[in-house]
């Protein structure tokens, strides 16, 4: 019996365990859209396709599943642009579906045309676009394949209307083979042993973790690494939830907005031992003074970071959690106690900081809000100040429950990904904390949030402000402020009555330790409009030219 491919599409994404699509219809993916009719899948209606991207990364962080959105061809497609690279950047793995024009027009210039697999080759794993109807099943699942392996990201099918009104004879592929695609998923036994060796002839070890750790589920391994060598650990923006935030050996945060602590330990350290993490700038800084005295250590599943900004002593490529496996027997327990009496002179030396001075303050607000989460609660962030606050007064105790643009740092993430993590995990209670300025870029989304009944704590820590770009001008342009002042926003609070939410405006101390405890207790979705200190900088800071150990408070 034969079957439309559009219809065949969603038997795809049934055979691939697919509950939940987020996408906006169009007229080019319709077929698609009347398929959907028969299934099981539950599709989430946004208010924008830049919505479906955000939200099915965030779905994906949570779940560890592929992460699913689609949109119609032209805009639709290209209104997906900024999730797919936040994705890519961010190693979240997605499909992504988008409608096209028919095979005769492609290349026409015709309604609605855009050459998005031109558009998203940089910013995927891959893409295909679907030129022979029998294509369609084996090629859903190379997409699913090489979206979850090796290290994850977002592949694009892009399906011509004609395309996806022909009928095919569906048969799923039980397998798939790819050539030149091999990750390699086990560290060279070698390179294991010289990593062992390495680790226990340090006396001043530092575990750099990345969201490698999250993604290949290795915290446990972490976790043992650092109590067997007495290592304390410092995370990426990524890696934040992968170790225990309370725990004597968590360091927080490095780099330019990182704690003095975590950057100075990592300049004195002897051994990093880095895993799952890629040396971003925002980490390393000036690269002659990152970790100077220190033999390094790469573990990552994706060859092309090895090396790419920081020289390596002992490259591993491998999955980070098989790596440690293998690592963790052939270490013995070692006693730091000089090392980790260092480490906690450090933390007592350089603590998180900040002045109370009758204002409310974004890190005071972080602080109560620490205090009252659940332990097992998501956070999640958009971009800029508010992001660095979280990350910096925020403390997290099991993974995959903080979620935030790193590698692209798009401001507009948030809500909609917060939409996508709370449908991924219902069970769990997800904060927002967000800013005014990237809450108004996707706040349409509180329509979705809204429709789909999510009860939602949204924190705008609302400073009139584009505030990082604000602090920035503040130091690199001397003061000369252009363009971040927000003149007009609206009312937050009676924003959220509009949408069916709880919505309250804090000014003061006193009023947010007031309203809190019952806002967390409620059952419905709220806006918590926290008016904060609009000259408030995020410190510590790195400046440019500068190495992580010679921040500035």
């Amino acid at each position: 019996m034969e079957i439309t491919v559009a219809e065949a599409l969603v038997r795809c994404l049934e055979q691939e365990g697919v509950e939940m699509v987020f996408g906006y219809p169009g007229g080019a993916i319709l077929p698609v859209y009347d398929a959907l009719n028969n299934t099981s899948i539950k599709h989430v209606l946004v208010r924008h396709e830049q919505g479906a991207a955000h939200a099915a990364d965030g779905y994906a962080r949570v779940t560890g599943k592929v992460g699913v959105c689609m949109a119609t061809s032209g805009p639709g497609a290209t209104n997906l642009i900024t999730g797919i690279a936040n994705a890519y950047m961010d190693s979240v793995p997605m499909v992504v579906i988008t409608g096209q024009v028919a095979t005769t027009q492609v290349g026409t210039d015709a309604f609605q045309e855009v050459d998005i697999t031109g558009i998203t080759l940089p910013i995927t794993k891959h893409n295909y676009l679907v030129k022979e109807p029998e294509q369609l099943p084996a090629i859903v699942k190379k997409a699913f394949h090489i979206a979850s392996t090796g290290r994850p990201g977002p592949v694009l099918i892009d399906l011509p209307k004609d395309v996806a009104e022909s009928r095919i004879k569906f048969k799923y592929p039980k397998t798939v083979e790819l050539s030149g695609y091999k990750p390699t998923y086990k560290g060279h036994p070698s390179m294991v042993q010289q990593a062992a060796r390495m680790i226990m002839e340090s006396e001043r070890p530092v575990i750099y973790a990345g969201g490698g750790i999250r993604i290949s589920n290795a915290a446990p391994e972490l976790l043992q690494l650092a109590e067997t060598i007495s290592a304390p650990v410092t995370h990426t923006l990524m890696g934040l939830g992968c170790f225990p935030g309370n725990h004597p050996l968590f360091l927080g945060m490095l780099g330019l907005h990182g704690t003095r602590h975590a950057n100075q330990a990592v300049t004195e350290c002897d051994c990093l031992i880095a895993v799952g993490a890629r040396f971003d700038d925002r980490v390393v800084a000036k690269i002659s003074g990152f970790a100077p005295t220190a033999r390094i250590i790469h573990v990552d599943i994706d060859p092309a970071e090895i090396g790419k900004n920081v020289r390596i002593h002992l490259p591993i490529v491998g999955d980070v959690k098989n790596v440690l496996r293998a690592i963790l027997p052939l270490l013995e327990i070692k006693d730091n106690t000089p090392w980790v009496e260092r480490v906690q002179e450090l933390k007592r030396k350089y603590p998180l900081q900040y002045s109370r001075d009758g204002l409310l303050k974004p890190q005071f607000v972080l602080e109560k809000l620490n205090e009252l989460k659940d332990d097992s609660a998501i956070v999640v962030t958009d971009v800029g100040q508010h992001q660095m606050w979280a990350a910096q007064y925020l403390r997290f105790k099991e993974p995959r429950s903080f979620l935030s643009s790193g590698g692209l740092g798009a401001m507009g993430y948030c809500l909609p990904a917060a939409v996508g993590a709370k449908l991924g995990a219902p069970d769990k209670d997800v904060i927002v904390v967000i800013g005014d300025g990237g809450f108004q870029m996707t706040m349409q989304e509180l329509g979705t949030a809204a429709e789909q009944r999510l009860n939602l704590k949204i924190f705008i820590l609302n400073n009139h402000r584009l505030g990082m770009v604000r602090q920035l001008q503040e130091f690199y342009c001397d003061k000369r402020y252009i363009a971040v002042d927000l003149q007009f926003n609206p009312d937050f609070a009676e924003l959220a009555k509009i949408y069916g939410m709880e919505g309250y405006t804090v000014n003061t101390e006193e009023q947010l330790e007031a309203i809190l405890p019952q806002v967390l207790a409620s059952p419905a979705p709220v806006i918590i409009n926290c008016m904060i200190d609009p000259n408030e900088n995020v410190m510590p800071m790195v400046l440019s030219g500068s190495t992580i150990s010679e921040a500035i408070d």
